[in-house]
C-alpha cells in the first residue's frame, strides 16, 4: 500500500532523513496505546483494514475460535476509536447478555438460568444448545432423552427450580392412575424405580427377590400377574410362609391327611416351587433314614404310617415289626429263646429273611471251621440254648467230650493236661494240635524241635520234668569218653550249655582258659596237652617243647630251674 501513495504523503518537508521508520512515526495511534505502539502485530503493509484472521490467537487471552473467528472486531470492540481493547471481559454474558433475556426457549430469565452460557452453548453457533443433564445428578437415558425431548417436556411452566429427582415428583399421576395392580391401593412405594425403567413406562418388572421371598419355578411360570397371589389388591402380607397361600391346599390334602396326621405346616418339607405334586419328604430329617426295602418298591406313607399315625416317637425295629419277632421260628423261636428286640442285630433293610448275627459282638469270634462248612446256631447251641456267659466262651465247654477221649500226644486225663484246649489247638483243624513250648520255661530250639514228645516227656512226664540239659543228658554226660567229663567235674560241669548247643550234640566248643585249642600241634584234641583222660588237672608241654630232653633248654638266669610241664607252665602260660 506504500506504493501507491505520493512521495509528498510522507515526506512533506522534502527532508528526507527526517522521516521516522515505524508504523506510528506517521499514523496516529486512534487505540489511545491500547494495543501498544507496535502496529504491525494486528496491521501490514497490504492493507490497513484488518480482519479477525489475522490476530486468531487474540493475544491468547481470549482466543478467537468457532464463529468468533469470522467476525470484524468492531462486533465486539465497539467504535475503533473509542472502543475498548484492554480490560474487557471474557464472559459469554458480557457480551450476550441481550441474548440471554431475550431467550424464550426456554426462557432463561424466568428459570433463573445460569449466566454461564458455555454450560449449554459452544462458540460454533448459538443455537442447538446442549445441556449436560448428569451435571446436576439426573441424566437422561433412555426414553427421557429419545425421541429427542424439549426442556418443557419435563419442566412444565418453565420450572427449572426442580429440588427432587424421585420419579414420583414427574410421575405422581401415572402412579395414582395405575390399576393394574392399583398402586394406590395397595400401599405402594412410590419409589417407581423398583418396578419401571427408563426404557419403558410398561412393563414393568419387580424383583421379588428384594422382599426376601425369590420367586421361582411354578411361582413365576406361567407369567404370573401380581393378582394371583395378592387377592384384592393386598400387598400388605408380612409372612413368607407358604401356608399363607396354601392354607386351603394343606387342610384339603388326603394322601397322607395332614390335618389328622398333625403334619408341620412349613410346606417346603415336602414340596418345591417346580410343581405341588409329587411331594417328597426327606426321612432322615426325622433320624429314620429310609434305605433298600424301606425305600424300594416305592413307598408310600401309610406303609408304615398305620391309620394315618405320624405321631411315632421311636426307631425301634421292633415297633413295626414285633409281629415278625413274635413269630419267627429261624434259627430258633424268638420269643422262647428270649432273644432281644434290637432286631438290628441280625436283620438289615436289605432282606429281613436273611438275618445274621455278628457273634463278634458277643466276645467270641466265630473263626475258619467254627464257621465253615457254612454252620447253622444249633451245630453249637444245642438244645436251643442261647443263654451261654462269658464262662461258656472256654473251648472245653463245647469240646470236653474231645478233651476226654483225646489220646495224641498222650491220654490228657492220665497226664493231667489243662482243659485251655487253645494252648495247643486253633479253630482251623482240631487234629492238629500244636504246643507252643516258648510258652513255658523251657522254648524248644534247634534239635529240640524236631522230636517227639515222648523222646523227652518219658513214662508221660508232663509235670515234672527238669529244665536243665543235664536232667536230661546225664547218660550222655557220664559216657562220654573223648574226654571223660565224670573224670574231671570241675573242668566239665553238668552246665552242659558251656560246651554244647541244641543244633547238635557232637561239635562241642570249649573256651579255652589260656592256650587256643589250637595252640601247637593240639587241633582241638585234648588229649594232645591232657595227657591222663581221667585227670584234666595233669597235662603235659615237654612233649612238643624239647621233645622232653631237659638239654634242649637251658635257662642259667632261672633260679631254681627244673624241665618239668608244671614249671615250664608257671611263666608260658600263652
Amino acid at each position: 500500500m506504500h506504493e501507491k501513495v505520493a512521495c509528498t504523503q510522507c515526506h512533506v518537508k522534502l527532508v528526507f532523513t527526517n522521516v521516522g521508520q515505524r508504523c506510528a512515526d506517521c499514523h496516529a495511534d486512534i487505540h489511545r496505546a491500547q494495543f501498544g505502539s507496535n502496529c504491525e502485530s494486528c496491521h501490514t503493509v497490504k492493507g490497513w483494514t484488518v480482519t479477525v484472521q489475522a490476530i486468531r490467537n487474540h493475544q491468547n487471552r481470549f482466543p478467537l475460535i468457532g464463529a468468533h473467528a469470522a467476525v470484524d472486531c468492531e462486533s465486539c470492540h465497539k467504535g475503533a476509536a473509542t472502543g475498548q481493547f484492554q480490560g474487557l471481559s471474557t464472559q459469554c454474558y458480557s457480551c450476550h447478555a441481550n441474548d440471554f433475556k431475550t431467550a424464550a426457549n426456554p426462557n432463561h430469565a424466568t428459570a433463573g438460568f445460569s449466566t454461564s452460557c458455555q454450560n449449554c452453548h459452544g462458540t460454533n453457533t448459538w443455537l442447538d444448545a446442549k445441556f449436560d443433564h448428569a451435571s446436576v445428578g439426573f441424566p437422561l437415558t433412555n426414553a427421557h432423552a429419545d425421541p429427542p425431548r424439549m426442556c418443557l417436556d419435563c419442566h412444565i411452566n418453565n420450572n427449572y427450580n426442580l429440588t427432587s429427582t424421585a420419579c414420583a415428583s414427574c410421575h405422581l399421576k401415572d402412579f395414582q392412575g395405575a390399576t393394574n395392580p392399583n398402586h394406590v391401593a395397595g400401599g405402594f412405594s412410590q419409589t417407581c424405580q423398583q418396578c419401571h425403567t427408563t426404557i419403558a413406562w410398561q412393563p414393568a418388572t419387580f424383583d421379588h427377590t428384594s422382599v426376601g421371598f425369590p420367586l421361582t419355578n411354578a411361582h413365576a411360570d406361567p407369567p404370573r400377574m401380581c393378582l394371583d397371589c395378592h387377592i384384592n389388591n393386598n400387598y400388605n402380607l408380612t409372612s413368607t410362609a407358604c401356608s399363607t397361600c396354601h392354607l386351603k391346599d394343606f387342610q384339603g390334602a388326603t394322601n397322607p391327611n395332614h390335618v389328622a396326621g398333625g403334619f408341620s405346616q412349613t410346606c417346603q418339607t415336602c414340596h418345591t416351587t417346580v410343581a405341588w405334586q409329587p411331594a417328597t419328604f426327606d426321612h432322615t430329617s426325622v433320624g429314620f433314614p429310609l434305605t433298600n426295602a424301606h425305600a424300594d418298591p416305592p413307598r408310600v406313607c401309610l406303609d408304615c404310617h398305620i391309620n394315618n399315625n405320624y405321631n411315632l416317637t421311636t426307631t425301634a425295629c421292633a415297633s413295626c415289626h414285633l409281629k415278625d419277632y413274635n413269630t419267627a421260628t429261624a434259627p430258633v423261636n424268638h420269643v422262647q429263646m428270649g432273644f432281644p428286640t434290637a432286631c438290628e442285630s441280625c436283620h438289615d433293610t436289605v432282606l429281613w429273611t436273611d438275618g445274621k448275627f455278628d457273634h463278634s459282638t458277643t466276645g467270641f469270634p466265630l473263626t475258619n471251621s467254627h464257621t465253615v462248612p457254612p454252620r447253622a446256631c444249633a451245630d453249637c447251641h444245642i438244645n436251643n440254648n442261647y443263654n451261654l456267659t462269658s464262662a461258656n466262651t472256654a473251648c472245653v465247654s463245647c469240646h470236653l467230650n474231645d478233651y476226654n477221649t483225646a489220646t495224641t500226644p498222650i491220654n490228657h486225663i492220665q497226664v493231667g493236661f489243662p482243659t485251655t484246649c487253645q494252648l495247643c489247638h486253633d479253630t482251623t483243624l482240631w487234629t492238629n494240635g500244636k504246643f507252643d513250648h516258648s510258652t513255658t520255661a523251657f522254648p524248644l530250639t534247634g534239635f529240640h524241635t524236631t522230636v517227639a514228645c515222648a523222646t523227652c516227656h518219658v513214662n508221660n512226664n508232663y509235670t515234672t520234668l527238669p529244665t536243665t540239659c543235664y536232667g536230661c543228658h546225664q547218660a550222655d554226660y557220664n559216657a562220654t569218653t573223648n574226654p571223660v567229663h565224670k573224670a574231671a567235674p570241675t573242668v566239665f560241669t553238668t552246665t552242659c550249655t558251656t560246651c554244647h548247643n541244641t543244633t547238635a550234640w557232637t561239635g562241642a566248643t570249649f573256651n579255652h582258659t589260656w592256650f587256643p585249642m589250637t595252640h601247637g600241634n593240639a587241633n582241638s584234641v585234648c588229649a594232645t596237652c591232657h595227657t591222663n583222660p581221667s585227670d584234666y588237672t595233669i597235662f603235659q608241654c615237654t612233649g612238643c617243647h624239647g621233645g622232653g630232653n631237659p638239654n634242649n633248654f637251658s635257662h642259667p638266669n632261672v633260679g631254681g630251674y627244673v624241665y618239668n610241664s608244671v614249671n615250664c607252665y608257671q611263666c608260658h602260660k600263652h
